[in-house]
């Protein structure tokens, strides 16, 4: 998988998400819609980071391949359950959707656990 790719997508989409966020939607949410919405962009963004991260520590040998691929997996599905939910809660005021939120972020948790494994076991 060309996770450098899918990273760099997920970043130039935090980036419209959080303009639009900023600039189109300032006077059409409350408060707690706007800081719901704030906190799916800054969770996107982070873990859009660490799928480039993972690429290039898949590059250098540091994390395997097959562990890259786990880790990205994660990390998508984790932006787009929490952060996707969070973007549809705040959108829609629809709150059964935060029962998604979660379920992104035990794949988030996932992610950086086996972030983890792969570097203890590149160290052997």
């Amino acid at each position: 998988m060309n996770w450098t790719l899918i990273g760099a997508i997920f970043m130039a989409l935090a980036v419209m998400l959080g303009a639009f966020g900023a600039h189109g939607l300032k006077d059409r949410l409350s408060e707690y819609s706007m800081t719901v919405y704030e906190k799916a962009v800054f969770y996107h963004f982070i873990h859009a980071i660490g799928i480039l991260l993972v690429a290039l520590l898949a590059r250098t040998s540091a994390v395997s391949v097959a562990g890259a691929n786990r880790i990205g997996w994660l990390l998508s599905i984790g932006i787009l359950l929490f952060s996707g939910s969070l973007y549809a809660l705040a959108l829609s005021g629809v709150r059964a959707l935060g029962a998604v939120t979660p379920l992104g972020g035990v794949a988030f948790i996932a992610a950086w656990c086996v972030l983890a494994y792969e570097a203890l076991r590149a160290q052997h």
